[in-house]
């Protein structure tokens, strides 16, 4: 069993692991206890922006939807008038040096896959530090920016924020709802009550904001204008590549569209190599929009990517809008 294969069964199943595991669980929580705290009486800094900003996060460990979700609002302020930039921890970045500013064409091994994604849907200012604080110093340093949006910074506490989105797993939830190392909580469900909006991905419970994801055509990685529709291939075996926290999801969406799978599972954020793609066969590859930002440079042929479209319904839509102009407008 791989490792991420071992963590799934402790954290969403009733693996006896996780009962050994609970003490230093329980040491975590009260760790993330005492230092909000903290902050809330301000034994530990705060630093402010004289922009909004609206965070976007989510209280478990692995792929919530932030991302689509980050690149929707972004495309959604735009639509209103605003001019935003993205604050990203960069994960999985391989630099030295911070904050770095992330182009359509910088490298995600250097930058993080995430961002370089965001960079390109969006075409708006990325900034990655693992300081948000730098980061969003830097955006308003060097760009028009007026509103910022920050992917994955819920518990970057330094930073003060305007609007707090949090983003949860309808199919996968809270897991065993144990913190780290036991589970896959990095915060408390309690937390939950704090932020200012909760979106679940696939499925939605009370309080909640369902997000769906669409998918569309599939997409060339050698040419973006290249694209073709899914019942192409249809019957077709193909090689579904993914590097993703959950890629259940997308093996399912795939399944469902008549194709059949030859599975190529990696661990999130993998650092693809040629050979992770050669195979000894004619059968195309189809692979998640996250992945392709880190293949296009193998100029595979006959390989394809799937991109995420996030749609919400028209509740959400006003809400909002209303709470986006509260805060941009005073």
């Amino acid at each position: 069993m791989s490792g991420q294969g071992l963590i799934n069964r402790v954290w969403y199943g009733n693996h006896p692991i996780s009962k050994v595991l609970l003490p230093f669980s329980w040491f975590y929580c009260f760790c993330m206890k005492v230092r909000h705290f903290s902050y809330q009486i301000g034994l530990l800094q705060k630093d402010s922006v004289n922009v909004p900003v609206i965070v976007v996060g989510n209280i478990t460990v692995g792929g919530a939807g932030k991302t689509p979700l980050v690149i929707w609002l972004c495309k959604k302020l735009m639509e209103e008038g605003y001019k935003p930039g993205i604050l990203g921890r960069g994960y999985g970045a391989s630099t030295i040096k911070w904050p770095q500013q992330v182009r359509v064409d910088s490298d995600p091994f250097t930058v993080g896959d995430e961002a370089v994604m965001i960079a390109q849907r969006t075409g708006r200012p990325v900034v990655v530090s693992p300081n948000r604080y730098l980061a969003a110093i830097q955006l308003l340093e060097h760009t028009d920016c007026n509103v910022l949006l920050c992917d994955d910074g819920l518990q970057h506490l330094s930073l003060i924020r305007d609007l707090e989105i949090a983003v949860i797993d309808g199919d996968r939830r809270f897991g065993n709802g144990n913190c780290l190392p036991a589970g896959p909580m990095r915060e408390p469900k309690s937390r939950l009550s704090s932020v200012d909006i909760i979106v679940a991905k696939h499925k939605a419970e009370k309080n909640e904001h369902l997000m769906e994801y669409k998918y569309k055509d599939m997409i060339s990685l050698n040419n973006g204008n290249n694209r073709t529709q899914l019942s192409s291939f249809n019957n077709m075996t193909i090689h579904a590549v993914s590097g993703i926290a959950n890629p259940e999801r997308f093996h399912s969406f795939l399944k469902n569209n008549g194709m059949i799978m030859i599975k190529h599972v990696f661990s999130d954020h993998h650092k693809y190599k040629l050979q992770d793609l050669q195979f000894d066969d004619e059968h195309p590859i189809v692979m998640t929009e996250k992945d392709a930002v880190k293949c296009r440079r193998f100029s595979i042929e006959n390989s394809w990517y799937l991109p995420i479209h996030v749609e919400f319904n028209d509740i959400f839509n006003h809400r909002i809008t209303k709470l986006v102009r509260e805060i941009c407008n005073g």
